[in-house]
């Protein structure tokens, strides 16, 4: 049984009902592989820990089907392009936070190594950042695919690169149940309107262990056997699924609802910018304000100068309620292993000390 990866609460384990199967028939999993090309001649990078739901089953659905399995014991950007090329890989996995960081190596150390074998790279787990995605496509070709869905197996979607570039953004349509978009009541939304993303099967198709009330928050109040992760987005006409945020991370300021990804999404494309968390955080005129905590890349030095240009950054690519009424920096931005950002814990620390004021030289205010 796996667990979630708990980036909006406490982890929960996902119990799924058992397979009625032996194990001598041919599997789900390893037919799910397959429709990526993985056969006995797949040389597979898996970059991510095992107890991770795709890289356990990716890493197990190629030695099913005979392929190697190549495996970092962590993930750095340059080992990752040295082992494509020293054993000449053919598949891999990433995290958007792993094609950033490979982005952000200079020029000639990207080029330095032949990639020549590498046919196919998937990438799932978070949002990617439409600049971030088109930069990998460009580099690395049209051998981009994405998927979106959880551990909890209740749907997903798919996407490869040239369907992605014109629908850049998309993270694709269903390939496993039918997709819903709902709001509060649960009545489904017209196309282009943001709602939290269910997905139609049969009957349930997973629990959350020992924790009925979960399970049943899960669910669609009008039909339980559609269930959601807590993701929002909308679909496009063509049927095509594009993901703002989690409900949970959502920020209401003036009664307006921001997403903190497309904010996200935009700083780290500044050169300074190593990785970022936004949240949200209590304002006595507006509800919440916009907060933005920063990695910075090496060669950046955190100051209020710094602070204001990312602001400054932001307003020039965002709506003005969109942007951070202040930026602060930290040395290294809480990630879980599996490339999630652990915005939870921040924000409780950051709420923890609301009342009691910290001077910060490195903050900048809008």
């Amino acid at each position: 049984m796996l667990y979630s990866s708990g980036t909006t609460g406490r982890p929960k384990g996902v119990r799924r009902p058992l397979l009625q199967a032996t194990v001598d028939q041919d599997d789900a999993l390893s037919q799910f592989v397959r429709g990526y090309g993985f056969d006995n001649a797949t040389i597979y990078l898996s970059p991510a820990p095992m107890y991770h739901a795709a890289p356990l089953a990716f890493s197990v659905g190629v030695q099913c089907n005979g392929g190697t399995v190549v495996m970092m014991p962590r993930f750095d950007p340059e080992d990752a392009l040295a082992l494509i090329e020293r054993y000449r890989v053919t598949h891999s996995q990433f995290v958007p936070t792993m094609f950033v960081r490979m982005l952000k190596l200079p020029e000639p150390l990207r080029r330095r190594y032949d990639l020549s074998s590498h046919r196919l790279a998937i990438h799932a787990a978070a949002p990617c950042p439409i600049n971030v995605k088109r930069d990998m496509i460009d580099w690395w070709g049209p051998i981009i695919h994405e998927y979106y869905g959880g551990t909890e197996g209740n749907g997903m979607t798919r996407i490869d690169s040239e369907a992605w570039l014109t629908h850049p953004g998309s993270v694709g349509k269903p390939i496993v149940g039918v997709l819903h978009i709902c709001d509060e009541a649960g009545q489904d939304l017209p196309t282009g309107e943001p709602g939290l993303v269910y997905f139609e099967r049969d009957t349930m198709p997973f629990a959350y262990h020992k924790d009925p009330d979960r399970t049943r928050a899960s669910q669609h109040p009008l039909h339980p056997n559609w269930s959601t992760l807590g993701d929002v987005g909308y679909v496009d006409a063509e049927g095509y699924l594009y993901l703002t945020d989690r409900k949970a991370f959502m920020i209401i300021s003036g009664g307006v609802n921001i997403y903190p990804r497309e904010i996200e999404d935009t700083l780290v494309g500044h050169p300074a910018v190593r990785d970022v968390a936004v949240f949200g955080l209590p304002d006595p005129d507006m509800g919440e304000q916009v907060k933005a905590v920063v990695e910075p890349m090496d060669g950046f030095t955190p100051s209020s100068d710094l602070a204001a240009e990312l602001i400054a950054y932001a307003r020039a690519h965002l709506a003005h309620y969109k942007v951070p009424k202040s930026v602060d920096f930290m040395d290294s931005l809480p990630r879980l292993p599996t490339g999630k950002l652990y915005k939870q814990g921040l924000r409780a620390e950051y709420l923890a000390r609301i009342n009691q004021p910290i001077s910060d030289p490195n903050s900048a205010q809008a």
